[in-house]
């Protein structure tokens, strides 16, 4: 694999600062753009976007005293980052887990993340990982807030939120067709219409399909989305909307678990990126619905009421076909399948009711907001195998030489699986006080009550827990530019696992610390960010020693002291020159565990250095070209015990670019170029396998709107 040896930091520094110095010549009378905010509610209808996912208060991302980053319609549309897995792939301090083709899990500053919203609104994905190729053709931005999100989740890790924006009715009659078609076959149709029915009503419609084969063997997706937004103003004060999303995702030839790592002698494998583990039968089909209720209502100019509701689905069915054991280097032999069929119903009902506005005190103008959260997510998944026919579990010839062509099972031995239910209650509260000229106080908590019921895999899962979360922080102006902030917060997750004296353990607790200095440069048009971050986990649940010859259920635990990680991030985005626009992130961070290994320390990058630029040529206006890039630095993995065998994946970076022609105001034509460098990969070493990232590829698509 190809080393690429780098210092991101000066590339960062060099790269961010050096354009600041020249475009203090520019010209500012372009200085109106869009204002970055992050997100929650739609305050007028389809006009103004306010109020904060971080705490529900009217913020601009300066005011708000953690780091926040936000992946734009633009940067999405560049670089046709169509699914959140490459969206993601471009936030700052996100690290994307590609554990296998329809599996994925996320980290940020050591951590997983697994606080995922829309609209502000949402719960920890079930197992902390997402599933198929969710779309991102329904959502107008997506913000992420790293650290632990005591106010509006409190539940989970302290690692990040992804709070993802919808698209809604805005104020004129729109409506765009994109049709793309790149490598592999990849085909797809996507269509966004904006209709003003009257006074009262508008409307916003999505719809898209998508089918492409893959670099990997065997593998092809089909994906299907449809979203439907209405609103009604029902009057000057009061809006009500109802809007319903349904995305399917049917993969065949997807993988389950990924490729060996190394062989019997302990030497790396090297297979072809195209080498798959599938069955030709394989098969991975999600079917996910979210309908959602919300209501605004002003009570005066200064204060209002938010009621939002929702009710999502997720349905799957899957055939998998799983490769394990270690191969002989000169034969290849010594693989073995094993296949099952999974099924998975899942439901969640979220409600969330707040009252925001301002009061005066003492001469000054404060923000207060108060609120209840009520959500209730219940899944129930089963596991088959087959343990009479001969085709569950077969031997495999040389992996370089599979075809994916074995038997398919008969489906109907050791039912296993759960049946879990989790509800959360909470309350919350947070008030921005102007304490004195240049001076804001946030500060606020969240009281969260939150119960467990049910088995999964002959585990218990049942657990009751409830816990005020505390936040605090704060922002000082320093001058117009620049500003200095503070802040506190914790997070806290359920435990099952018993202590040597059979209570259940406590909660992990997880504490996130965070200060930085905040710069809104050039007339507000670019934002960038300096923050150290001080992160731990507190609690966690760890096997005593003396009862590691028991049985797993007869096993007792301990709480310790988890996870440790802090560091620093840099945050740019934003117009540094007239058609030049940037995003650039680098983390840097040092994990400390309990774990002996330090396994997650090992697999997890602490260096993270992402960059994306788009430039309007002036000489000629129609044409915008642009790159995007992502770095990290290297990682491994200790493979058996005695540490012996080691698999690592060299440092990388993976560069794309585009170019946009503008034919007329109505037409344009998008051409990207991914992985120009032809880079090899191991997409993740969260798990003792893996797979390769996707080779060079192309991609066209032609956009036409009116």
């Amino acid at each position: 694999m190809k080393n690429m040896k780098l210092c991101p930091l000066a590339v960062a520094i060099t790269m961010s600062l050096s354009p600041l110095a020249y475009a203090n010549e520019t010209e500012t009378k372009d200085a109106d753009i869009e204002k970055i905010t992050v997100v929650g509610s739609y305050i007028e209808g389809y006009n103004a976007h306010q109020a904060s996912g971080a705490s529900r208060l009217d913020l601009d991302i300066v005011d708000i005293p953690q780091s926040v980053s936000v992946i734009t319609s633009a940067q999405l549309d560049d670089f046709q980052l169509h699914d959140i897995n490459s969206a993601l792939d471009t936030a700052t301090g996100i690290n994307v887990e590609r554990i296998e083709t329809d599996r994925t899990y996320y980290t940020a500053r050591g951590f997983d993340v697994t606080n995922f919203q829309i609209d502000g609104v949402g719960l920890p994905l079930t197992n902390g990982n997402n599933h198929a190729d969710e779309d991102t053709a329904i959502y107008e931005r997506i913000e992420v807030i790293r650290g632990a999100n005591g106010l509006m989740t409190g539940v989970g890790n302290p690692s990040a939120t992804v709070n993802f924006i919808r698209k809604r009715p805005t104020a004129f009659n729109a409506f765009n067709v994109n049709a793309s078609y790149g490598s592999w076959n990849n085909k797809r149709l996507e269509a966004d219409a904006n209709l003003v029915i009257n006074d009262t009503f508008s409307a916003r419609v999505v719809l898209l399909n998508q089918k492409k084969e893959s670099y990997l063997d065997r593998y092809e997706t089909d994906k299907n989305v449809a979203y439907a937004f209405l609103e009604a103003n029902l009057s000057d004060n009061t809006s009500l909307s109802l809007s319903h999303s349904f995305i399917s995702s049917d993969a065949k030839g997807n993988n389950w678990g990924a490729l060996p790592l190394f062989y019997t002698d302990g030497t790396p494998t090297n297979y072809d990126v195209s080498t798959n583990t599938s069955a030709d039968w394989s098969n991975w089909k999600v079917v996910k619905n979210n309908t959602v209720l919300e209501l605004s209502h002003y009570f005066t100019d200064n204060w209002r009421l938010r009621a939002t509701y929702s009710y999502k689905t997720t349905d799957e069915d899957t055939e998998l076909f799983y490769v394990y054991g270690t191969p002989d280097k000169a034969t290849e032999l010594g693989l073995f399948g094993y296949a099952s069929e999974y099924d998975l119903d899942d439901n969640h009902h979220m409600a969330d009711v707040y009252v925001d506005g301002d009061f005066e005190l003492f001469g000054n103008t404060h923000q207060l907001v108060f609120g209840v959260n009520y959500a209730k997510m219940s899944y129930e998944d089963t596991s088959l195998y087959d343990y009479q026919t001969g085709n569950g579990f077969p031997v495999m010839p040389p992996l370089p030489e599979w075809d994916g062509n074995t038997p398919k099972p008969t489906f109907t031995d050791g039912l296993t699986g759960s049946d879990v239910t989790q509800t959360q209650k909470s309350a919350y509260f947070t008030g921005r006080f102007n304490l004195f000229e240049g001076f804001h106080l946030i500060a606020g908590g969240r009281f969260n009550s939150w119960d467990v019921e049910g088995e999964s895999y002959g585990v218990n899962e049942t657990a009751d827990d409830a816990k005020f979360i505390p936040y605090i922080g704060g922002v000082y102006e320093i001058t117009e530019q620049f500003s200095a902030y503070a802040s506190y917060t914790e997070t806290f997750t359920s435990q099952t696992e018993k202590d040597i004296n059979d209570k259940t353990l406590e909660p992990v607790t997880g504490e996130s610390a965070e200060v930085g200095i905040k710069g809104s440069l050039f007339n507000d048009r670019l934002i960038a960010t300096l923050a150290y971050f001080d992160v731990k986990q507190t609690n966690l649940a760890t096997l005593d020693p003396s009862t590691a010859p028991l049985p797993p259920e007869e096993q007792r635990y301990y709480g310790s002291d988890g996870v440790k990680s802090k560091g620093f991030e840099v945050d740019v985005a934003g117009e540094i020159y007239h058609g030049w626009n940037v995003s650039l992130g680098y983390t840097d961070f040092d994990i400390t565990t309990n774990d002996l290994t330090n396994q997650v320390a090992n697999y997890t990058p602490s260096k993270l250095f992402k960059f994306g630029t788009t430039y309007e040529l002036p000489f000629l206006e129609q044409l915008t070209i642009g790159a995007n890039m992502r770095w990290q630095d290297d990682i491994f993995r200790y493979q058996t015990p005695d540490l012996a065998v080691v698999t690592t994946q060299d440092a990388y970076a993976i560069v794309d670019l585009m170019a946009r022609y503008e034919f007329t105001d109505n037409i344009q034509l998008t051409v990207n170029a991914n992985n120009v460098t032809d880079e090899k990969y191991l997409t993740s070493l969260y798990w003792a396998q893996g797979f390769y990232g996707a080779p060079a590829n192309y991609n066209a698509t032609l956009s036409w709107k009116m």
